[in-house]
């Protein structure tokens, strides 16, 4: 079992599930993409009980997105990359994450296996928490009554997390998924708690916002796609910057090619500051306008030029907290 000890974080983050339990722990386990309210709910009784045993709360969660092993081609977005999950985590109060890599080998796994293999000797669960359509094991046999027995059996308490309901509609990664592809940010944002926003490095692109005028700092999504596209107004946090306001483009930039990859890039307004190689958090305040194609590149510095201006003009009529 290795400890990621390079991870900034206080909690402790894992790579496995150790063969023996070094001490109990109260345990919840899910994907917990995007960390919304329903998510948050679960994490602090978690974290409750936890404090109330005097044991480690702990999450175990997966990687990649089970769905991701499964379907493959028409996986779903990510809402949050695993950096931005464990740093929700830690905001959470969470002393400890196992992240499950989940391949072929642990989705052949039978709820016995999983019961006791993992949580009885690797983890020593005392008390474990789970939402109230859990389901484990291979071809999703375990559910909650098969956890109840394993409870009584192997002496571990057992609780589920009730659904958490945001304007008469679940609280979901699939609802914040669907807000925001949208483009309902204000809808995303009641469903998370939070603005929605994504973090990443700086990393060098064509340049070619600089040779339009609009000098942009271009964040590393890897081979991560986001579940919203189009231009927006934003704040950029990091690299000495914080909420400073700007515009970003998200998407496949068609005036440039085609079957470019996604790309997230945004103007900071009024700042000449160097972000290369910084790692930023870009926050989606309001969407503009869906991304366009564009006879040339004259043309899209002057959609460029109007998507700055209209920026400037929304900031100027809304206040936006740190």
């Amino acid at each position: 079992m290795r400890v990621f000890h390079a991870q900034p974080f206080p909690v402790q983050v894992f790579r496995a599930i150790p063969v023996t339990a070094d001490k109990p722990v109260v345990l919840t386990i899910g994907n917990f993409d995007g960390v919304h309210l329903g998510h948050q709910a679960l994490l602090a009784q978690l974290v409750t009980k936890a404090r109330e045993l005097g044991l480690a709360a702990a999450v175990m969660t997966f990687e990649p997105h089970p769905r991701e092993f499964f379907t493959h081609e028409r996986r779903p977005t990510r809402l949050t990359s695993l950096r931005e999950k464990l740093e929700l985590f830690e905001q959470a109060g969470v002393d400890r994450v196992h992240v499950c890599r989940f391949d072929a080998k642990f989705a052949a796994l039978t709820a016995e296996s999983f019961i006791d293999d993992l949580l009885v000797r690797g983890l020593a669960v005392r008390h474990l928490i789970v939402g109230d359509d859990f389901r484990f094991g291979r071809g999703r046999e375990g559910d909650f009554e098969r956890l109840r027995a394993a409870g009584v059996a192997h002496g571990f308490t057992l609780a589920t997390m009730e659904t958490v309901v945001v304007d008469g509609e679940r609280a979901s990664s699939s609802a914040v998924r669907a807000a925001l592809e949208r483009g309902d940010l204000a809808r995303a944002r009641r469903l998370l708690g939070r603005p929605y926003a994504i973090s990443g490095r700086v990393e060098h692109g064509q340049k070619l916002g600089r040779q339009l005028g609009f000098p942009t700092a271009n964040v590393q999504l890897k081979h991560r796609a986001l579940p919203l596209a189009g231009i927006f107004a934003v704040t950029v946090s990091g690299g000495g910057l914080k909420a400073a306001p700007g515009a970003a483009s998200v998407g496949v930039r068609p005036t440039i090619a085609d079957g470019l990859r996604p790309t997230c890039e945004v103007y900071v307004l009024d700042r000449d500051i160097d972000l290369y190689d910084q790692r930023v958090s870009v926050r989606f305040c309001h969407k503009l306008r869906d991304e366009a194609r564009y006879e040339g590149l004259d043309a899209l510095r002057d959609a460029i030029g109007k998507d700055v201006a209209d920026t400037r003009s929304w900031f100027a009529e809304h206040t936006i907290e740190d």
